[in-house]
């Protein structure tokens, strides 16, 4: 039988094709999401992972078995799939494994108004009604319900979707700029050309051909290997920007003029400036960002110099989007390279990450790097995983180290972060490996380099 808690993890479904996961039990889990989520009509899209098709159409099937009508928007990124639950005010599945590699696929829940599905927000009861129809050979049978089958139609969304991020940010005016832009063979070969297509950008792309068994490279820009084409592109060419998208493309990364990286937290407290003057020339007095507590010092620093107040949560999207909603803040960031917006239902889009850095290129004569300086002010290790056996012991142990030293502080909100008087580390335990992962940050390379060396000597003892 299979084990469905391998398969539902915190905040989507996502595992190995066809062996934790079919289209049998695709379809069970579109029955499971419309009588959860108590939905007349729902959205779904898929990526172009080989099995994608197959499994949002059997999704689709299992949804209007239990009365749903389903809006098939076909191939699209995941906050494509976010606008249209959004502008259509609908239930919402986006059938993607994101970065994992080509045998992975998953699916990516939300209610209407593109709000997450997550494991305290329906998923576990989900997983738990489809488990209850689950035999001990591993057959699924749903229980039909007295209804009218729900009717399936088609609707191109891709034009609504860049027309309403072109909305939300101003390039006709930019100055031209030279822009790369690796789209993995994944969604961003979809999105981008309609996006971008008519604006003062020459574009100069990197594997657009949609291809789900990711023949150039993993389609995780998280990972530097991944960046090397991109980077090595940008200085041929003598780009003014590289833009690198994940699988799905909700991610982007963004890389220099002269090929360097640009850190995400960089990018988080750049586009959080403008979304704060946005905010403060439409009346808005006391504008909130959220960035998670692995970004830089630099976020919270640059927030509120600007006259705007940041709040710091856990890792973790369900996090963000709903301190956003309690806050109303306009704009949240993650390490990650996930970027949220107000205006765009809370959700996290790439693109439009991409569009505010292009304007803000653009809007000015100097290069990305000085753009991005002001933004990058201390000295980060980056995040580093070590295998462990005991996560818990480790964490303990690097606690008490650190447990009643006069100049810091701990705090407990996600693993442990102990911060002194110009540093901070953050050790947080994996949910899903057995992993602890570091962050650490310093005013000085020095520093960082040895309490990053210090802590991990602690974590691998």
């Amino acid at each position: 039988m299979r084990d469905l808690k391998q398969l539902v993890k915190a905040y989507d479904v996502r595992g190995v094709v066809p062996d934790q996961w079919d289209e049998g039990l695709s379809r069970a889990f579109g029955a499971a999401f419309v009588r959860v989520v108590g939905a007349s009509s729902v959205v779904v899209g898929h990526d172009m992972r080989p099995s994608s098709p197959s499994l949002s159409r059997a999704f689709a099937e299992g949804a209007a078995a239990s009365g749903a009508d389903v809006v098939l928007i076909g191939l699209c990124s995941t906050d494509q799939l976010y606008y249209a639950s959004g502008s259509l005010d609908l239930p919402g599945a986006m059938f993607t494994a994101s970065h994992n590699p080509a045998q992975y696929n998953g699916i990516k829940l939300c209610r209407s108004g593109a709000a997450p599905v997550g494991q305290d927000t329906g998923l576990d009861e989900i997983r738990e009604l489809v488990e209850s129809w689950t035999g001990a050979d591993g057959t699924v049978t749903v229980p039909p319900l007295d209804v009218t089958p729900g009717a399936l139609s088609e609707q191109d969304t891709l034009r609504g979707y860049a027309d309403h991020l072109l909305g939300l940010v101003d390039l006709t005016a930019i100055r031209p700029l030279k822009v790369v832009v690796d789209a993995g063979n994944g969604m961003g070969g979809h999105t981008v050309p309609t996006v971008l297509a008519g604006l003062p950008l020459d574009v100069d792309a990197l594997y657009f051909e949609l291809d789900g068994t990711f023949p150039n490279h993993e389609a995780n820009p998280l990972d530097p290997k991944n960046l090397v084409d991109l980077q090595a592109r940008v200085r041929e060419i003598g780009a003014d920007i590289g833009l690198a998208f994940d699988g799905d493309a909700d991610r982007c990364f963004v890389v220099d003029e002269r090929g360097e990286p640009v850190s995400p937290s960089a990018i988080t407290a750049l586009v959080a400036a403008r979304e704060i003057a946005r905010a403060q020339a439409g009346g808005e007095t006391n504008p909130v960002v959220i960035h998670n507590l692995i970004t830089s010092w630099t976020v919270p620093e640059v927030v509120r110099e600007l006259g705007a107040t940041p709040v710091r949560t856990r890792v973790g999207h369900s996090f963000i989007k709903q301190e956003m909603a309690e806050t109303g803040a306009v704009f949240g960031g993650e390490h990650s390279a996930h970027y949220y917006f107000r205006d765009f239902w809370r959700a996290d889009t790439g693109m439009l990450a991409a569009l505010h850095v292009l304007a803000a290129l653009g809007h000015q004569d100097g290069t990305l790097s000085a753009l991005t300086a002001e933004y990058d002010r201390y000295a980060a290790s980056g995040e580093i995983n070590s295998t462990v056996t005991d996560q818990a012991a480790r964490l303990a142990a690097v606690r008490a180290a650190y447990d009643n030293r006069p100049d810091t502080t701990l705090d407990t909100l996600d693993g442990l972060t102990v911060t002194g008087p110009d540093w901070w580390f953050n050790l947080r335990a994996s949910n899903t490996e057995p992993l602890l992962r570091l962050n650490v940050e310093a005013k000085d390379p020095a520093v960082m380099t040895a309490l990053r060396d210090t802590v991990l000597t602690l974590v691998r003892t």
